[in-house]
């Protein structure tokens, strides 16, 4: 499973069928306003705001989160909407209303046995191209922050296959959330298709929970709080909340533009799995391996022989929330050394103890920590400037990721503008994979050309050497213009 632009992807035409989510409850029970319901995180809190904010000065923000996969054989389309029905059931969060009630973030779930999927036909497409054409615009104009449901479902069919497609805000998953929607879904169907229970629980435990633990244990905390001592030694070294991109992208202050989204592939299988015993050689992981790279492709091209950057780092780990739906990321700023002269083993000890620094001080959330140490910045309905930020998942330690093969799965981002670059890589049977979105300028598509290139060659010196190439080149090579899809 890897994540790349749905424009990328490879559907077969068919015939295009939704589900969509309703209320079964009365009108006058639908109003909920108790303001003594569940209140939302900190992310949700902050996600919505910029999506009120931005309505308000008609300026408005769009992305998604989709995943697909497929269905061997005839579909059974009754199994499969009852499949979707108990996926929806057993994660509250997807059942979720959000109020500003008070001048805080409500949520007001829904009952699972309030809940009905209605089917809608919505056509049959004769090519891939106005497949793929009519899925990114229905998630555009389906996806709204601000209203409910705030996500959709449906499948395209064909006699002997079907590809199944759903799309959320951010508001009420994460990257991570992709995988268990697809296990949870496959694994429902199948078993209904058997005519035999499925053995998933009829719930999950609730992302609101989750949500009001963080409340509970942040929401008071002061900017003196010395839980963000870490947060303070870093900007203070840094000079600022948020790690600057140190490369060339050609922005202007204050002005978003509309993106490049390409994804490409680093390494195969193979080469990935020799990259990894690499890095296992020097006490470290594939994924602090990647990160030196990077830090030393960047370095190489005129970036700072420190490296300082954000890392989303998935908080599922604490607890029961392991096969929950939820945005379970804490942003992290996490910084080392990797200045000219240090080769592969030397790097990786930088990155090793810079990563285990920043984990001791997790549990403060990115969200907090930003409203209280730098609150203008936190005013804005964006990132003030390019950010320097890292994302990896190894997709084979997911659940279900055994099933892989036989179900296809992939993930797909979208975001309508951008004032800098996000890059995400993921690990799957296949090798490792390079997903960037950033912004559409002449200087930003050349210096991440000449980025994804150099960080190319350097992770596959990494596994045919075991460390950094000699010499290290003053700055990486100018690769040719490669295609790349606009979203």
């Amino acid at each position: 499973m890897r994540q790349f632009p749905l424009e990328m992807h490879t559907l077969a035409p068919g015939r295009v069928v939704e589900w969509r989510l309703r209320s079964t409850a009365a009108a006058q029970d639908a109003d909920r306003g108790d303001p003594s319901g569940r209140r939302a995180s900190f992310n949700q809190d902050k996600h919505f705001t910029v999506a009120e904010e931005s309505r308000a000065a008609d300026d408005p923000v769009a992305s998604w989160i989709a995943v697909t996969f497929e269905v061997e054989g005839p579909l059974d389309e009754s199994a499969l909407s009852r499949a979707l029905l108990a996926f929806v059931a057993r994660h509250e969060v997807l059942r979720c209303e959000f109020r500003r009630l008070a001048g805080e973030l409500a949520c007001a779930p829904l009952a699972a046995d309030e809940l009905a999927l209605e089917t809608a036909e919505v056509g049959a497409f004769d090519t891939s191209e106005s497949l793929r054409g009519f899925l990114v615009e229905r998630f555009r104009r389906s996806i709204d922050t601000l209203s409910w449901p705030l996500f959709t479902m449906g499948a395209v069919l064909r006699e002997d296959s079907a590809t199944v497609y759903l799309a959320f805000d951010h508001i009420v998953c994460d990257g991570m959330s992709m995988p268990i929607v697809v296990h949870e879904v496959e694994t429902e169907y199948e078993a209904l298709c058997r005519g035999e229970s499925s053995g998933l629980p009829a719930t999950a435990p609730s992302y609101l929970d989750f949500a009001e633990e963080q409340r509970r244990r942040y929401l008071s905390i002061g900017a003196d709080d010395e839980r963000l001592n870490y947060w303070k030694s870093f900007i203070e070294r840094n000079g600022e909340f948020f790690p600057r991109f140190p490369l060339d992208l050609g922005v202007r202050p204050d002005r978003m533009y509309p993106i490049v989204n390409e994804a490409s592939p680093l390494l195969d299988a193979t080469e990935a799995e020799v990259f990894e015993k690499s890095c296992l050689a020097v006490g470290g992981k594939p994924f602090m391996g990647l990160l030196a790279s990077v830090a030393v492709c960047l370095r190489e091209a005129g970036g700072p022989g420190v490296y300082r950057g954000f890392m989303p780092v998935s908080e599922r780990g604490r607890d029961a929330w392991t096969n929950s739906v939820g945005w379970f990321v804490n942003t992290m700023p996490i910084e080392f050394d990797a200045s000219p002269g240090r080769d592969f083993t030397q790097v990786m000890t930088q990155v090793r103890a810079g990563f285990g620094e920043m984990i001791r001080h997790i549990d403060v959330p990115f969200v907090r920590a930003w409203e209280l140490l730098a609150p203008e910045e936190f005013a804005a309905r964006s990132w003030p400037y390019p950010v320097n930020f890292f994302s990896y998942i190894d997709m084979r330690k997911c659940r279900g990721s055994e099933r892989h093969d036989e179900w296809r799965p992939t993930s797909h981002v979208w975001s309508a503008r951008a004032n800098g670059a996000c890059s995400w890589f993921q690990r799957d049977a296949d090798g490792l994979h390079m997903n960037s979105i950033y912004v559409d300028t002449a200087a930003a598509r050349r210096t991440m050309g000449d980025f994804q290139g150099a960080l190319r060659q350097t992770v596959r010196d990494i596994a045919l050497t075991g460390g950094f190439r000699r010499p290290i080149a003053l700055t990486p090579p100018r690769l040719p213009v490669r295609p790349r899809v606009q979203a």
